[in-house]
């Protein structure tokens, strides 16, 4: 045990008369702020050691009064001037150890509360740490900012900064770090000892609590911790769901969207919560879903783009594809506004109600880049400032500036040893602590360049994720393309374990169905689990993630009716979100009263979901499209928390005895029959094609049984994208068998769907335009 030493500590305080509803730095005087439950805001500037008592006014002389924005900057400075009177220094004393390099973060040891950072190229770091109410006796303050300046020489150990502090409450302390070093930006560093820094291995997160405040929008993000907080009761009777891969049912979801809408009719407080997510259980198992795979729920700023003036800054970031940290729940999903510890606890209980429930939890994490941005407009809040070059790729032959495979500014430097060990970190963390059942990876093939950006063709990080004894039981999902051109459908690093999101299903599927000529072929190897990419090694059909929808990109309903995307909402002259949608809008763009029309996109919408629910591989549909949810053709509506991307209940009530019905009855059709999901690529034995006429680019009829060995209960299935009937030549069901109709999508409700079936089909079938049926096989009565 390191030898206690008794410190002095220059405690900067500052005195103020109200309480200020959000937290400020301002660049021109490095304020730092802190807001914490239930106390007053402080501010402090970083002083010398020989600063004395100061009058705020000439501080806030020297920021300046430049013009009034909408981002309330002057009003920031003028509350301030206004009602901060005057700084002291005092000079309290606190013990100290040099601490441990072990583990990363903040931790509780018998001597205190532990501070470990990495930064290898940093010449100093000062841990920055903002005290509860009353922890100096001799101090009548809320607040009390205490700065500590680490000395390389006592509270280093090779790149670990550390110190571990004595008698520091075990909650309610806010922390960060100031990180000074070189300043050569050509040598790739972005050091600022001005900017308070989040720790990258913070737990917990405390900002703004209340989603989308605009009162506080320059919020800032520091660290905290709760050691008082009893470990989460999971229930001696929990345990995991453990679904096979081979028969997952997902639902892409964004946790806020789900129940932000009024129409939720949930109290405001569970709107858009963790705990909102458990009221609206219900639906989901009447929809018929096992498992939920959520929008990023890693700590993020919504208000990212309103930081500065911009063609975006009206907009508030609903996705979360913008990491601030990885290990911290996003707060703000917390009910009531109740901050960063209630975050962690409601979101176990969620993960805990969903297992219950029998559905996984499955997180789309986004591990490519972060909030940092690049050189132009920088947003530094951890990373950055900590140890630039050793955390992003860097342009060696262009100044060491950011190399940008994610489209977001930066990249993360994944391959890195130390990144990647943060990674590895965090996904533990996300096992251990939280209990959830596997991760979906935004553009993944980040994941597989090397510290320069070049492609690697057994990347670490991709074989440590797939060969680590803690994520063993979770699903691994790659988003294998990258915004550098990187595209790996079928060719990602896998070792096995890897499943991938099926880019090339997505769209042979919407071709096919939509009736391009030439897609026959490509859409019947989509549909057979997509053996041409797969079935390689001992990999299975279930490593294809079929989905024709996902949260980018257009909606079911939008698909069938727009033709072009509609992104002027966005701020950005129609320059974002992709062009090649392969969508048909049915005849008319847009909204329409016509009741063929409006027909005719009922069918295309149940075809497509057919053609989902009975291929091989792992099907995913979006949030939203149970009911078919619009977003009025915007293709990329990260930026608006409105009903464009709010889940609508009230229409789902509208539809729910037909639409959600037949996708409902669709999804559990297949999760009970066992030729819809299988274990092993589809052989001769298992289906028959009914098909002779593979070569004619104009044929857009596709048939074709699945066979049951065992029960003899086999499926014939058939799609239709001409404009015309087909009349389809029935083939003979097995021996002691009749056929039965349980779909037909140009039927109305309810007898698009007949679960127990129909009989009297006789030698042929008339397959109406635009449609698709689903025989089953089965005895007489």
């Amino acid at each position: 045990m390191a030898q206690s030493c008794l410190t002095n500590l220059k405690a900067r305080v500052l005195f103020e008369t109200c309480s200020p509803p959000h937290v400020t730095s301002l660049s021109s005087v490095a304020v730092f702020g802190s807001r914490k439950m239930g106390s007053k805001l402080c501010c402090t500037r970083s002083f010398s050691p020989r600063d004395k008592i100061r009058n705020v006014t000439r501080q806030t002389e020297k920021i300046g009064r430049g013009s009034p924005n909408v981002y309330g900057q002057q009003a920031q400075e003028s509350m301030i001037e206004n009602e901060m009177t005057e700084v002291l220094e005092i000079s309290p004393t606190l013990k100290s150890s040099p601490g441990k390099p072990s583990p990363l973060g903040v931790s509780e040891t018998e001597n205190g509360i532990n501070f470990a950072i990495f930064s290898q190229h940093a010449s100093s770091v000062t841990l920055s740490l903002s005290l509860p109410e009353g922890y100096f006796e001799q101090l009548e303050q809320d607040t009390v900012i205490v700065e500590i300046n680490l000395d390389p020489h006592v509270n280093k150990s090779g790149d670990i900064w550390h110190i571990c502090v004595e008698d520091l409450p075990r909650y309610g302390v806010l922390y960060g770090y100031r990180v000074g070093g070189p300043h050569g930006w050509q040598q790739g560093h972005r050091f600022d000892s001005n900017i308070i820094l989040l720790d990258p291995y913070a737990k917990l997160v405390e900002g703004r609590r209340v989603f989308a405040d605009s009162s506080n929008k320059m919020s800032k993000f520091l660290g905290t911790y709760d050691f008082n907080c009893l470990p989460f009761d999971w229930g001696s009777d929990y345990k995991l769901p453990n679904i096979p891969e081979k028969d997952l049912v997902i639902y892409e979801m964004n946790v806020r969207a789900f129940t932000a809408d009024v129409s939720s009719e949930l109290d405001p407080n569970l709107r858009g919560s963790y705990l909102g997510v458990i009221e609206k259980i219900p639906h989901l198992l009447e929809l018929g879903i096992n498992a939920v795979e959520l929008l990023p729920v890693f700590e993020f700023d919504e208000f990212e783009l309103q930081r500065h003036p911009n063609a975006r800054d009206h907009m508030v970031n609903t996705w979360g594809y913008s990491t601030l940290n990885f290990f911290a729940p996003m707060s703000r999903y917390a009910s009531s506004g109740r901050g960063p510890l209630a975050a962690s606890i409601e979101f176990k209980q969620m993960v805990k109600a969903l297992h219950a429930a029998g559905i996984e939890v499955i997180l789309d994490v986004v591990y490519n880049h972060t909030n940092e941005a690049d050189d132009k407009i920088p947003y530094t809040t951890s990373f950055r400032g900590i140890d630039n070059k050793v955390y992003y790729m860097l342009d060696l032959n262009n100044s060491n500036q950011f190399l940008n495979f994610s489209g977001c500014g930066n990249t993360l430097n994944c391959n890195h040893p130390v990144v990647m060990e943060l990674i590895l970190d965090s996904l533990r963390h996300w096992v251990m602590e939280y209990h959830v059942d596997g991760f979906r990876f935004d553009l993944a093939s980040v994941l597989c360049r090397g510290t320069d950006g070049s492609p690697l063709n057994a990347p670490p990080l991709v074989k440590g994720i797939a060969k680590d004894a803690v994520l063993s039981r979770c699903k691994i999902i790659a988003e294998p393309w990258d915004c550098g051109g990187l595209y790996l459908v079928g060719r990602f690093p896998n070792w096995d374990r890897w499943a991938e999101w099926n880019g090339k299903y997505r769209d042979d599927v919407r071709r096919f169905i939509k009736g391009d000529y030439g897609t026959k072929g490509s859409f019947a190897t989509r549909i057979a689990g997509s053996a041409d990419l797969y079935q390689v090694n001992k990999r299975k059909p279930y490593h294809s993630m079929n989905f024709i929808i996902a949260h980018d990109g257009f909606t079911l309903y939008d698909l069938v009716a727009y033709n072009f995307k509609h992104n002027d909402a966005n701020g950005e002259g129609g320059q974002d979100g992709s062009n090649d949608n392969f969508s048909w809008n049915c005849g008319v763009e847009g909204e329409t009263d016509d009741p063929e029309l409006q027909s005719l996109r009922s069918r295309q919408m149940k075809n497509f979901h057919l053609a989902l629910m009975i291929s091989q591989g792992t099907p995913m549909i979006l949030m939203g499209d149970e009911y078919g949810h619009t977003r009025y053709g915007n293709n990329n509506s990260y930026g608006h928390d409105t009903s464009i991307n709010h889940f609508q209940w009230g229409q789902l009530q509208e539809k729910r005895k037909d639409h959600f019905r037949f996708f409902s009855e669709i999804i559990k059709f297949r999760r009970r029959n066992p030729l819809l999901g299988r274990e092993k690529f589809l052989d001769k034995s298992d289906i028959t094609w009914h098909e002779n006429n593979w070569d004619n680019y104009n044929s857009k009829f596709l048939a074709f049984t699945l066979h049951d060995s065992k029960l003899r209960s086999d499926i014939y299935l058939a799609f239709n994208a001409h404009n015309y009937f087909v009349n389809a030549v029935m083939p003979p069901p097995p021996l002691g068998r009749k056929w039965f109709r349980v779909i037909d999508t140009n039927l109305l409700s309810p007898d698009d769907f007949v679960q127990d079936g129909v009989t009297g089909i006789k030698d042929a079938y008339n397959v109406a335009p635009y449609s698709s049926i689903l025989l089953e096989a089965k005895q007489s009565s």
